[in-house]
C-alpha cells in the first residue's frame, strides 16, 4: 500500500533516469488482470522521486498500490503518468530500418501513381466526350450537306490514336498498382512481424521514496489493467479403463507489453460486480377466496426444467462457473504469455483415474447413441466448467463440455456418438373414460427401434442404456401409472424423476424394439389433460 506518513519537509529530487519496472506476477481474472511489478534501486538518505516503467498505458490509475520493503524506506506518494507522442508525417531516414524506408518508399510510390492513373483516367474521359462530339457533328454535318470527310476522318484518327496511347498507359498504370499493392502488403507484414513500432502513448509510474538512510530497496508496484483474460478449458485422453485430463488455463491479453516469465495465478473473482446488496421493495400480496368452479377444477400443465448455464458474456465468450465461490488456480511453473491477442495455453494440473464408460441413448432427445465415460475429480481442486478436447486411441476425436464438478465428485464427459446404431422413436396415444367415476384416462405408447450395423471385425456385444421418461404428478387429483405388463421388455429401473432405463444387450448386427407404456389418470373436472 502506499505510504502516507507526513515526511520532513525537504525539496524533492527531479526523476533521474527511467528505472525498469518488468512484470513479475499476475493474477488473471474473469474479464481483467492483476498486475505486480517488481524493481530494485539504490536510495539515498532523503526524499526522492523515481521514475519507473514503462508500463502499459492502460493501467487503472485508482487502482495502482506500491510500497518499499528491505531498509528504512517508504513510499510517500504514487502516480501513473503518460506521455503522448504524436507520430511523425515522415520518417527520420537516419534512424530508420531498411525495411521500414522500403515501406515507406512503396508508399510514396504508390501515391504517386495513382494520381497518374487518375489523369489518364480524367483524359480518356475527355477524348470519349470529344469523339462523341465530333461524330454528332458529322451527323449533323451530312444532314445538312456540309461535307468535310478530309477533316472528319483526320480529326478521327488523331482522337483514336490518342485514345489508344491513353488507354494502353492506363492499362499500364493499374498493373503497376496492383503490383505495388502487393509489394507494400508483403513489406508491410514483413515489418510487423521483424519490428514493433513504439506506442503513441507511453504511461511511467512516479514515486516518491523517502529513506532514512543510504542503501539498497524494492519496490513493489500492482495495479489492474483491462484488455487480459482466460477461461478454464481440459484435455482428456481415455486409453482402455483408464482417463488422464489435463487441466489448463487459455489466456488472451492485448495490453500493449508482454508477460514475460511470470507467475501466473487464476481467480474466479469478478472484481467488476458490486458488491452492495439489492435494495428492498415492497410486494403487494392479496388473498380472496376461490370460487366453486375454481375448487373443483385441476389446471394440469406441462413443465419442462432446464438447467441454465452461465450464458455468453458481452464479448461472446461464455463466464466462469465457479459453483458461488471464489477459486484460485496457480500454474505450476512461470510462463509467458505476449500482447498479442490470441489464445495461449498455460498448463496447470494432471490426474490420471479410473473410469467408467456405458453406451447410452435418450430417443426423446437424440436419435444418436453416445458414449458416455465417468469418473471422479482426483485433481484436489474444483474442475471448472469448460470445453474438453477429446483424445482416444485413434487420436483427436471431438470437443465436449465439462461442468462443474467439486474435488472427490463425480463427473461425466460424452466422448462423442457411434455411427454403428441407428435409433427410431415412436409414439401413440389414446384418451378414454373408466369407472363410475368417469375419469379421463389417457394412454400413451411409445416404441424404441434400436438397430446396431457392425462389420466383420466386431465381434463383442455391448450393452446399450436407453433411457425415456414419463410424467411425474404433482398433485393427487393426477395420477400416473406404468403399465409394467405392457411393457416389452419390462424396463429394468425407474426412478423418483420419472426416468425410465433398460440395459439392452446388442450383439453385432442385431435390432431391438423397447415398448412403454403408461397411463394418465384425472378427474374429468382437470382441465388441460
Amino acid at each position: 500500500m502506499t505510504d502516507t506518513t507526513p515526511a520532513t519537509p525537504q525539496p524533492a529530487e527531479a526523476p533521474a533516469a527511467v528505472v525498469p519496472l518488468p512484470v513479475t506476477a499476475v493474477t488473471c481474472l474473469e474479464d481483467r488482470a492483476h498486475v505486480e511489478r517488481t524493481a530494485t534501486v539504490e536510495l539515498a538518505a532523503g526524499v526522492r522521486r523515481l521514475r519507473l516503467g514503462p508500463i502499459s498505458a492502460l493501467a487503472v490509475d485508482r487502482t495502482l498500490r506500491a510500497e518499499a520493503t528491505g531498509g528504512n524506506a517508504r513510499v510517500l506518494d504514487a502516480r501513473v503518468v503518460r506521455t503522448w507522442t504524436p507520430r511523425a508525417p515522415l520518417p527520420p531516414t537516419d534512424r530508420d530500418s531498411e525495411l521500414r524506408r522500403r515501406v515507406h518508399a512503396l508508399e510514396e510510390e504508390q501515391r504517386a501513381e495513382t494520381r497518374a492513373r487518375e489523369r489518364l483516367e480524367a483524359r480518356l474521359a475527355l477524348l470519349s466526350q470529344l469523339a462523341a462530339d465530333l461524330l454528332r457533328e458529322v451527323g449533323e454535318g451530312a444532314g445538312r450537306g456540309e461535307l468535310e470527310p478530309a477533316r472528319w476522318t483526320r480529326e478521327l484518327d488523331r482522337i483514336d490514336s490518342e485514345r489508344e496511347t491513353h488507354g494502353e498507359r492506363l492499362r499500364a498504370s493499374r498493373a503497376r498498382l496492383e503490383t505495388l499493392g502487393e509489394e507494400l502488403a508483403a513489406a508491410r507484414r514483413a515489418l510487423d512481424t521483424g519490428e514493433v513500432e513504439p506506442p503513441e502513448l507511453l504511461a511511467h509510474v512516479e514515486v516518491t521514496v523517502e529513506a532514512d538512510e543510504a542503501g539498497p530497496a524494492q519496490l513493489l508496484v500492482g495495479h489492474l489493467t483491462p484488455c487480459a483474460l482466460w477461461r478454464p478449458a481440459y484435455r482428456a485422453t481415455l486409453s482402455g479403463e483408464r482417463l488422464l485430463l489435463e487441466t489448463g488455463a487459455v489466456v488472451w491479453q492485448r495490453t500493449g507489453e508482454d508477460w514475460s516469465g511470470v507467475r501466473l495465478t487464476f481467480s474466479t473473482a469478478r472484481s467488476a460486480l458490486a458488491s452492495e446488496p439489492p435494495r428492498l421493495t415492497e410486494d403487494s400480496l392479496s388473498l380472496r377466496e376461490r370460487t366453486s368452479e375454481e375448487r373443483r377444477t385441476v389446471e394440469v400443465e406441462l413443465r419442462e426444467e432446464e438447467i441454465g448455464s452461465t450464458g455468453p458474456s458481452a464479448d461472446g465468450l461464455p463466464g466462469v462457473d465457479d459453483g458461488g465461490e471464489v477459486r484460485v488456480l496457480r500454474a505450476p511453473s512461470p510462463a509467458s504469455v505476449p500482447s498479442d491477442g490470441r489464445a495461449h495455453r498455460i498448463p496447470l494440473s494432471s490426474f490420471e483415474t479410473a473410469a467408467g464408460s456405458e453406451f447410452g441413448s435418450a430417443p426423446e432427445l437424440s436419435p444418436l447413441v453416445t458414449r458416455v465415460v465417468r469418473f471422479r475429480n482426483d485433481a484436489g481442486h474444483a474442475l471448472l466448467a469448460g470445453p474438453v478436447e477429446l483424445v482416444q486411441g485413434s487420436g483427436f476425436t471431438g470437443r465436449g463440455e465439462l461442468r462443474f464438478t467439486a474435488p472427490g465428485a463425480p463427473a461425466e464427459l460424452a466422448f462423442g456418438s457411434s455411427d454403428a446404431y441407428r435409433v427410431v422413436r415412436e409414439t401413440k396415444e389414446s384418451r378414454g373414460s373408466a369407472g363410475i367415476t368417469q375419469r379421463t384416462v389417457v394412454t400413451r405408447t411409445v416404441r424404441v427401434h434400436l438397430s446396431r450395423f457392425s462389420g466383420p471385425e466386431d465381434v463383442d456385444e455391448q450393452v446399450v442404456a436407453v433411457r425415456e421418461r414419463i410424467p411425474v404428478s404433482e398433485v393427487s387429483s393426477v395420477e400416473v401409472k406404468l403399465r409394467k405388463e405392457a411393457c416389452s421388455p419390462p424396463p429394468d429401473e425407474l426412478d423418483a424423476e420419472g426416468i425410465v432405463r433398460w440395459d439392452v444387450p446388442m450383439p453385432p448386427g442385431s435390432r431391438r424394439t423397447l415398448t412403454l407404456v403408461y397411463e394418465v389418470s384425472a378427474a374429468s373436472k382437470v382441465a388441460g389433460l
